[in-house]
C-alpha cells in the first residue's frame, strides 16, 4: 500500500512473515529511492521482531545510499527507511554481533551493490554455516555465477567459518556492480544434466572424518541414481568452534545450475548430511526445473530491478517465492506465475531515463 505521502507501507507478515522480507524491502528501497514503512516485521516467527541481523542489515543498507532508518532495534515491530542519494558502494565492515546469518545479510545486499555507483567490498562477522540461511558455498557456486551473466561481477569467499553459537565467522563479499543495470535471465530449458560438483567443509573435526563421510554419502545417494559426482574435501582448523557443511551443485548443457546443502548440527551425522544434500538435489532435477528451491526465490529482486522479462521453472512454488514476487509487485515489477513458471518484467533500475525530445 502506498500512503499519499509517498510512502510504501510493507507488511513485513504477508506471506512467510521471514527477516528476508525485510531484507529485500531495504533493499528495493534504496535502489530506487523509495521511502518505506515496515509493520509486523518478522511477525509469523517464533521471536518476532527483528533479530541482529536483520537490524546490521537495515542499518547497513542506509550506509550505502546514505539513508535514514528509524526504529531500528532488536525486537522492533516497525520501522522506516528513507533512502538518500544514489547507493555509493565503496567498503564497508559488518559485525552481527551474535551467531545470525551472515550470509542472509550478504544476501539482503546483492541487489544493492550490483546496482551501485562503484565496487563494493563488504566484511560481514557473524555465523556462516547454520540452518535456515544459504550456503555461502551456494552463493559462490551457484546464484554468483548468474548474477554475472545479468551484468554483475559477484565475489564471495569464507575468510573464517562460524558456526552456531559462536559464530564469529568472516565472510568477504565483492560486486562489480552490473554497467548500465542488470540484464534479464531467461532458464527456459533444463537441459542435459552435464556435472556436479561440491564442497564437503568442516572445522575441528578431522579425527571424525566428518568431511570424507558428507561427501561420500553423498557420492553414494546420487550414484545410486545413475548421478557422478565430484566432491572436495575440506579441513579447516581456523573456526572459533567445530561445525560442517555439505554444498553440491549442478550444470546442464543449457546453462542452468542448481545446488543443494545441509548444515552440520547437533545429533545430525554425516551421513544423513549427505543423504540429504543427494536426495534435494535429485528432488529438483526430476521435476525438469531449471533453478534450485532456493535459487527461485533468491532471483526474485535481481529480476524485479532488471529491465527486461526474465523466466525460469521452479521445482516447487514455496513461501519464500510467492512473499517475494508479493513484494516485487509492491515496487513495480510485473509478475506472473503459471504453475511452477516465473516470469518477471523488471523496472529497469540503474537506466538512465530516456529522453523523450
Amino acid at each position: 500500500m502506498t500512503s499519499a505521502e509517498g510512502w510504501i507501507e510493507i507488511d513485513g507478515g504477508h506471506g512467510s512473515g521471514s527477516g528476508t522480507l525485510v531484507r529485500f524491502a531495504v533493499a528495493f528501497a534504496a535502489v530506487l529511492g523509495r521511502r518505506i514503512r515496515v509493520v509486523r516485521a518478522r511477525a509469523k516467527r517464533e521471536k518476532p521482531g527483528l533479530r541482529p541481523q536483520h537490524v546490521a542489515a537495515v542499518r547497513a543498507a542506509a550506509a550505502l545510499c546514505d539513508g535514514e532508518a528509524e526504529g531500528v532495534s532488536v525486537g522492533a515491530r516497525s520501522f522506516t527507511f528513507a533512502p538518500g542519494r544514489r547507493v555509493r558502494g565503496g567498503e564497508l565492515a559488518l559485525d552481527i554481533g551474535t551467531a545470525g546469518s551472515a550470509t542472509m545479510l550478504a544476501l539482503g545486499l546483492l541487489p544493492i551493490i550490483c546496482l551501485a555507483e562503484k565496487p563494493t567490498q563488504v566484511r560481514i562477522t557473524g555465523g556462516v554455516f547454520q540452518d535456515f540461511a544459504p550456503s555461502p558455498h551456494h552463493l559462490e557456486h551457484v546464484l554468483a555465477p548468474l548474477l554475472g551473466r545479468m551484468g554483475a561481477g559477484v565475489s564471495l569467499e569464507v575468510v573464517r567459518a562460524g558456526y552456531v553459537p559462536r559464530g564469529e565467522g568472516v565472510l568477504a563479499l565483492g560486486a562489480e556492480p552490473a554497467a548500465g543495470g542488470l540484464a534479464p535471465l531467461r532458464l527456459e530449458d533444463p537441459g542435459v544434466l552435464k556435472s556436479v560438483r561440491g564442497v564437503a567443509f568442516s572445522s575441528h573435526l578431522e579425527p571424525r572424518r566428518v568431511s570424507e563421510r558428507m561427501a561420500r554419502s553423498c557420492v553414494e545417494g546420487l550414484s545410486a541414481a545413475g548421478v557422478a559426482c565430484e566432491i572436495d574435501e575440506v579441513l579447516d582448523r581456523d573456526a572459533a568452534g567445530a561445525g560442517a557443511s555439505l554444498a553440491v551443485w549442478a550444470t546442464t548443457s543449457s546453462g542452468c545450475l542448481l545446488g543443494a546443502d545441509r548444515a552440520g548440527a547437533l545429533r545430525r551425522s554425516a551421513e544423513a548430511i549427505g543423504r540429504f544434500v543427494a536426495d534435494t538435489l535429485l528432488e529438483d532435477l526430476r521435476t525438469g526445473a531449471t533453478v534450485d528451491r532456493h535459487l527461485a526465490d533468491q532471483l526474485v529482486p535481481f529480476a524485479a530491478l532488471a529491465a527486461g522479462r526474465s523466466v525460469w521453472i521452479a521445482p516447487r512454488v514455496t513461501d519464500h517465492l510467492a512473499t517475494n514476487l508479493w513484494l516485487a509487485e509492491r515496487f513495480g515489477a510485473r509478475v506472473r506465475l503459471q504453475a511452477t513458471r516465473v516470469e518477471i518484467e523488471g523496472v529497469g533500475a540503474g537506466l538512465e531515463p530516456t529522453s523523450t525530445s
